[in-house]
């Protein structure tokens, strides 16, 4: 499944009233970092299906992203329960995002 792109119509229903942990990535279409990253996230969101993968653009939702305190990206959070669990900032290798979400290769 592709990751889902999150707004402000969608993101209560997709994030906090959400029956799985959700993987938030925060990212931009002139952020080269975000290009080497976003690969990985699509990899993620068809390999993990216990955790909902989903995508905020920082320039076309600047709510959420202030919500979140994104100052730099990409960034990822990880939320479950409707609350932030843990974050990184910059890219990260698969295994150290799986990690991250709970998950070991």
């Amino acid at each position: 499944m592709a990751a889902i792109s999150l707004n402000k119509d969608n993101y209560n229903d997709e994030v906090l009233y959400s029956d799985k942990p959700v993987l938030i990535d925060f990212w931009a279409s002139w952020c080269g970092p975000c290009k080497m990253l976003s690969p990985t996230v699509e990899e993620l969101s068809d390999e993990v299906d216990d955790v909902k993968i989903c995508k905020v653009n920082v320039d076309e939702e600047r709510e959420l992203s202030r919500e979140y305190g994104i100052m730099s990206i990409p960034t990822l959070v990880f939320i479950k329960e409707g609350k932030v669990v843990s974050s990184s900032v910059g890219v990260r290798p698969k295994a150290e995002i799986l990690k991250m979400i709970g998950k070991d290769e």
